[in-house]
């Protein structure tokens, strides 16, 4: 139901709702009427490249209530076969599966997100930051209050004391790319356009905010027929200027140390995944993937040299801090991926982006462009340049000396201690059928917050583009579940599966339910440390004393910390599910859950303390200039120095 791919013309059979009228080139339907008309006429090229297209939108999540259902929610009704809606659990939860659906279809699909005014909308703002900062389209379109004010205040008005024309929704203005009011039906004809660019622009790309008045969404207004012509959605992603070439390739064949650095836009632009490869292959340079961007590049190859950066492993860490040019290509460049700015210390950076923004991160000279297009341009100018010989045989064997690390601690379990993530990191991958079980080609792993994502990123073997998909430009705790949901409408022919800590589980786990009541089988592994045992390591590598976030170091009282049992939790919500002692026992049980016809949770208790040593690299965290503890002015200390070796880094990168 969600990839059915339909012939352009089909698509103009869409049947006019019980009370709308033709009256000459023009039609006369509600505001509500009209968006919903509108999102469903939009069609994308089919992804098998042939002559078909599929909807743009592959439906819309919706929980309604006051200020969504009687309008937004009565249009939808009448176009549920084009634009299907799923009701969901959580707001919150929901846009995350909407942009993780967007994600999995490398930004060509995506999903709208309908919500009531108040609570149901503000739900939506932490959503809303994470489709921001990872770049992800999503249309958000919470109700608002009346634009006539006569009920003024109505049920779940925020008022403000000195604007009147300000509500809740105005919380989204600093996490949209765009964001709009709508306080006339007529408006919409600007409106839509406006976000439909804004959501299919590389440049642009992120989330959109259409507020939508109650009041407004039942006006009618006689809207141009054409509007709702179907049309095939072009994606907007820019060519390079011959200028920034020109400066990009005068760094570029000076260096002997180069090394690529690629983003999730290596992933959202078409073919660049080919591209890069054949870029790297062809001029000898090795390449570290960022969260984002890994899959970019098979996990396998000779030049993947794996993760980047404060999560990455030893053989692209060492490279980059040696390398004299860095290509960054389609990656913003957070802290987790320059090392809060020490591992480039070395390196001329080139900037090859789609949106300047990041472009021009690190001082880089900045290629905007489209990754593909700036790779291809790129390597043509290059014709036989290659990096030093003696530079990519040291990567080569860098690398795979990282791939028998990766092998070693995933295949060796410690006998009578409790697992840590790398353990049941590799038995989720062999438990993979047959040929597959090396890489896993076939899954695709979801996570977002805390341990996990640091072993995933330097441990999951994605065998092809899309296989890893970890939210970390938020790092959002609770992503995981409803993030897996999206994947898996997106790609209901994966095995989808959801590593998830304890404390992502119970912070947002409704969408479990969704899952069932879809049929969208996931397969839902839960890592139980008993705590935020991230987060508890981080605090004492501060010097702090472990407090509030174990349970066990948690205020409690007369009962004291809860035993939870998470596989009767998801067996409430409608999943089957087991609890499982040990590393044998959860690869037995992942082959029960891929033959399963539902969601399946697996729970493992693991050790909080455990991870993997190998790799990694500085992150800043401020520690107190002052404590009593003499262990944070230790660790103060050594955070001084760490800054102090920073500046003699960049001073010694600039001279």
């Amino acid at each position: 139901m969600n990839r059915r791919a339909v012939h352009h013309e089909a698509a103009a059979t869409t049947t006019a709702a019980a009370g709308q009228s033709a009256t000459g080139a023009t039609i006369r339907l509600t505001a509500a009427q009209a968006l919903v008309r509108y999102l469903a006429a939009q069609r994308v090229a089919a992804e098998d490249g042939s002559a078909l297209t599929e909807p743009l939108f592959g439906g819309v999540f919706a929980i309604f209530g006051h200020g969504n259902v009687a309008g937004i929610g009565e249009a939808l009704y009448q176009h549920r076969h084009e634009l299907p809606t799923y009701r969901a659990h959580n707001e919150q939860a929901m846009a995350h599966s909407a942009i993780a659906y967007a994600k999995a279809h490398f930004r060509r699909r995506m999903m709208a997100v309908t919500t009531s005014i108040g609570p149901g909308a503000t739900n939506l703002v932490t959503a809303a930051a994470l489709a921001h900062v990872n770049r992800l389209p999503v249309l958000l379109l919470p109700g608002d209050v009346f634009v006539s004010r006569a009920p003024d205040p109505v049920l779940q008005q925020v008022e403000d004391f000195h604007d009147g024309g300000i509500s809740a929704n105005d919380a989204f203005k600093p996490v949209s790319r765009y964001f709009d009011r709508i306080v006339h039906p007529a408006q919409l004809l600007t409106a839509l356009p406006r976000a439909l660019r804004v959501l299919t622009d590389a440049a642009l790309c992120g989330p959109v905010t259409l507020a939508m008045p109650q009041d407004v969404q039942a006006m009618a207004y006689d809207y141009p027929s054409e509007f709702f012509e179907p049309r095939v959605v072009t994606f907007h992603a820019g060519a390079p200027v011959e200028e920034e070439l020109d400066a990009a390739l005068a760094r570029l064949m000076q260096a002997k140390q180069p090394m690529i650095v690629a983003g999730g836009g290596v992933l959202y632009s078409r073919g660049a995944t080919d591209t890069l490869r054949a870029f790297a292959e062809q001029h000898g340079i090795p390449v570290g993937e960022t969260q984002a961007g890994k899959s970019a590049l098979p996990w396998d190859h000779p030049l993947n040299a794996g993760a980047i950066g404060v999560t990455g492993s030893s053989a692209a860490n060492e490279l980059a801090h040696e390398a004299d040019c860095v290509l960054a290509v389609g990656t913003r460049l957070q802290d987790f991926t320059t090392g809060s700015n020490t591992l480039f210390t070395q390196a001329d950076v080139i900037g090859i982006n789609a949106n300047a923004f990041d472009g021009l991160k690190a001082r880089a000279q900045i290629v905007q462009a489209d990754a593909r297009r700036a790779l291809d341009a790129l390597g043509a100018r290059l014709a036989d340049w290659k990096a030093n010989a003696d530079w990519t045989s040291r990567a080569q064997s860098l690398a795979n000396a990282w791939r028998d690390t990766v092998t070693t601690r995933t295949n060796t379990p410690q006998s009578g201690a409790l697992p840590y993530d790398a353990d049941v990191i590799g038995a989720v991958q062999r438990s993979a059928p047959g040929a597959l079980a090396q890489s896993a080609e076939g899954d695709i792993v979801v996570c977002a917050a805390g341990t996990l994502p640091a072993e995933l990123h330097k441990l999951w073997r994605a065998g092809r583009p899309g296989a890893y998909h970890v939210e970390y430009g938020y790092s959002c705790m609770g992503y995981e579940i409803a993030g897996g949901l999206g994947a898996k409408l997106a790609r209901p022919e994966r095995e989808v599966i959801v590593m998830v800590g304890d404390g992502s589980y119970l912070m947002m786990n409704s969408e479990i339910a969704t899952s069932v009541m879809l049929g969208a089988k996931l397969i839902i592994v839960v890592l139980d440390n008993r705590g935020y045992g991230c987060i508890n390591r981080l605090q004492q590598a501060c010097g702090g004393a472990p407090f509030n976030n174990m349970f066990d170091d948690c205020t409690q009282g007369p009962l004291g910390a809860p035993a939870i049992d998470f596989a009767a939790h998801a067996r409430s919500l409608g999943a089957q599910a087991e609890h499982v002692a040990n590393v044998a026992e959860l690869e037995a049980a992942m082959r029960r859950a891929r033959a399963a016809d539902r969601t399946y949770t697996i729970v493992i208790d693991t050790d909080a303390a455990r991870t993997t040593g190998d790799g990694g690299w500085w992150w800043e965290v401020a520690v107190p200039e002052v404590s009593t503890r003499e262990a944070v002015r230790a660790a103060r200390k050594a955070y001084d120095e760490q800054v102090a070796r920073r500046a003699d880094w960049n001073e010694l990168g600039n001279g």
